[in-house]
């Protein structure tokens, strides 16, 4: 199992302020995390102190993690890929255009997520949990997953990183993390949806526990 950083130019693009996401007179934390947690509109497409605030397609925004993660397991036409939380499917998108042939599937818990996500690859989408993966063992050459599995308490998360286990030859996850008290009360400030709050050790343990044997990242509110 190998630490390899995808993620950090993307979620560096960010700016955030961490307090008036916890200040805010109209959407206070638990308002905002009340509504986020729904996985609707307001999670996705609503005002941008709740979450995302419009999580619209950007040609090429998604791309440099596509093909470094191609790159990197090496996927060619014909390989099966499962992305574990897939949203509205921009990361899939891109990797089927830098990989004409790749059998591309997700799976979310969102029916808005879905049926807002890119229509090129919408029958490509299921509705489902990332604890029950409704396929045989070992089917995919490559599953992933990407700030996602934080979102789930002890009892799923641990199921979860079973069923990525057992149906991947190849896994990769990215979740949130934190290092410091820094760092931790800037997750707890920004967070609307996590449950599992762990440092890099304690992430190691999950991993250890379940059996999980892919690769994986961890993100940090600096």
């Amino acid at each position: 199992m190998a630490y390899i950083d995808f993620l950090s130019s993307v979620h560096k693009s960010t700016q955030r302020d961490y307090l008036a996401r916890v200040n805010d007179p109209e959407f206070p934390k638990p308002k905002a995390a009340e509504l986020a947690k729904q996985w609707g509109f307001d999670y996705w497409d609503g005002d941008r102190r709740i979450c995302y605030g419009g999580y619209r397609y950007m040609p090429g925004r998604w791309a440099p993690v596509a093909q470094a993660m191609i790159d990197h397991y090496g996927l060619k036409a014909g390989d099966k890929v499962l992305d574990v939380g897939c949203g509205k499917g921009f990361l899939l998108y891109e990797m089927s255009l830098l990989v004409p042939g790749l059998e591309i599937h997700g799976i979310d818990i969102s029916s808005y997520a879905l049926e807002h996500a890119k229509e090129e690859i919408r029958d490509r989408l299921l509705l489902g949990n990332a604890t029950s993966l409704p396929f045989p063992d070992q089917y995919f050459d490559f599953v992933f997953s990407i700030t996602t599995l934080h979102n789930l308490h002890n009892y799923d998360l641990d199921k979860a990183l079973r069923e990525m286990e057992r149906v991947g030859k190849q896994k990769y996850v990215c979740v949130e993390s934190y290092r410091n008290e820094t760092e931790k009360a800037n997750l707890l400030y920004w967070q609307v949806t996590c449950e599992a709050f762990c440092t890099p050790e304690e992430w190691d343990w999950w991993f250890g526990q379940t059996g999980y044997t892919g690769d994986h990242s961890l993100i940090y509110f600096e």
